[in-house]
């Protein structure tokens, strides 16, 4: 039987790689993501190799092995980042998200925006169950109408967050929850109904904090909106014809279609209508002087792979409107490569086994099994990178625990969403995190602090716990 590595050897590759990070952060800003975290990935992924293989006669097959399966699991999200890429650039020079923009900002006040940006990502998150695909779609129009109402871009990202991470949770769709519930034995409806206890609490305090930031912003300065809508009218095609393509996404969604072929198709009809209502768009993109077969094809394989930039006479708005496209996620695939070999390593040396298992020396009270669950949990989503890994350590390391100590498996499964798939999208290096800020454009560490939902979550965890609320252990 191998030596596992103890707790403090363990640290040691976290500690190299938190004081990396900081480095890579500090000195790049919000340009980490171009090469600096990914370089420190794999420096630390080496280190963990080489301390395991020197030092405990780890082979390499099982760090291979490890790496391969960590990678061959993320192989759907990395297709669905490279669709999410191409629809959020054609969503876009459609003019579908311009026209979102438009009327949205017409019918949401300045002062309740945050509010309802919450609810309305709630919403859609429920009965889509992705965030992923809510903010990929609904959340970038959101982002557009808050930019032009004057909000500062982490609160908008907060809003959009922490309202889709609700139904990433709760939602009977969401492969997380089903994750969960199935890890950890648990009945489906049992355990979403269970999470309600913490959810809803966390929702409404979300809510009321979000309220009255936005009754404080200044709503008076009604230029600004005014001058976005003009500037869009002038330079998209806006028409309600356009939204027939996120009413055709809702209903496929609604249809339980797959995610990828939802997102494609989205993609692809956002393509027709592109030719249709704003050829002269596409033709500026190509950069030709005339309007053909040619320079229409070009555009639009443009606006779907690569980077656009439009000029208008708003400034804000000519930021708003540029796009990315594919290519503007092959940094985040590349990053979240590199966390999936830092994850496997960590896992083949035994050195995340060993650190997890701190935790459990604290689990004596309720407060302290869940306590350690949630700390267990966070911790797992900062050295594994991936929420879906966390959520199966997680279930796996704690459901023997729980059996013995007498706890039903929904305070389990509730736990672990409370502190793996809420707290995924606050770690810049976490796949959650990464892609979230990609798509919206705004660094993690931005969005942080304006997360409630996603901060106030595993604290509400505990508190319940500490109570004892619905807190039922068998005899």
């Amino acid at each position: 039987m191998k030596k596992a590595p103890s707790p403090l050897v363990s640290l040691l590759p976290i500690v190299v790689l938190v004081i990396l990070l900081f480095a890579t952060i500090r000195v790049f800003g919000s340009d980490a993501l171009n090469g600096g975290s990914q370089v420190s990935l794999l420096t630390t992924t080496s280190i963990c190799i080489l301390i395991g293989m020197a030092f405990y006669k780890i082979p390499w097959k099982d760090y291979e092995l490890a790496i391969t399966n960590n990678v061959a699991g993320v192989t759907t999200a990395i297709i669905i980042l490279l669709i999410i890429g191409a629809l959020s650039g054609i969503w876009m020079i459609s003019g579908v998200v311009p026209t979102l923009i438009y009327y949205g900002m017409q019918i949401i006040h300045p002062s309740f925006f945050l509010t309802s940006a919450c609810i309305i990502c709630v919403l859609i998150s429920v009965m889509t169950g992705s965030s992923w695909t809510t903010i990929a779609t609904i959340g970038i129009a959101l982002m557009g109408i808050g930019k032009a109402q004057g909000f500062e871009e982490g609160w908008i990202a907060g809003a959009i967050i922490s309202g889709a991470y609700f139904g990433d949770k709760v939602s009977p769709l969401s492969e997380t929850t089903i994750l969960a519930a199935s890890v950890t034995d648990t009945p489906l409806f049992r355990h979403i109904r269970y999470m309600m206890i913490t959810t809803v609490p966390s929702l409404i305090i979300t809510l009321i904090i979000f309220t009255v930031a936005g009754l404080s912003h200044d709503a008076s300065n009604t230029q600004h909106i005014a001058e976005v809508a003009a500037a869009l009218n002038e330079k998209f095609h806006i028409t309600p014809w356009l939204l027939i393509i996120p009413i055709a996404t809702g209903i496929l969604i609604a249809r339980k279609v797959p995610s990828i072929i939802t997102l494609f198709l989205s993609t692809l009809l956002a393509g027709i209508f592109a030719l249709i209502f704003q050829p002269d768009l596409l033709r500026e993109i190509s950069g030709a002087a005339v309007s053909n077969f040619d320079s229409l094809f070009k555009g639009l394989m443009m606006t779907i792979y690569g980077k656009t930039s439009l000029q208008t006479d708003n400034a804000v708005l000519t930021d708003l409107i540029a796009t990315r496209g594919m290519s503007g996620m092959m940094n985040t695939i590349w990053l979240i490569l590199c966390a999936m070999c830092f994850g496997g390593a960590m896992t083949a040396s035994g050195m995340l086994g060993s650190i997890t298992s701190l935790f459990v020396r604290f689990m004596k009270k309720t407060v302290s099994v869940v306590s350690a669950t949630v700390c267990s949990g966070l911790f797992l989503n900062l050295a594994t990178a991936d929420q879906y890994i966390s959520i199966i350590l997680t279930g796996n390391m704690f459901r023997d625990i729980y059996a013995k100590k007498g706890y039903e498996s929904c305070l389990l499964s509730r736990t672990t969403e409370d502190s793996v798939t809420i707290t995924s999208v606050l770690i810049p290096w976490n796949t959650c995190g990464m892609t979230q800020a990609t798509i919206l454009s705004v660094p993690t560490l931005v969005y942080l602090p304006y997360c409630f939902f996603n901060i106030i979550s595993p604290l509400m965890s505990i508190a319940v716990a500490a109570i004892g609320y619905k807190i039922v252990k068998r005899s």
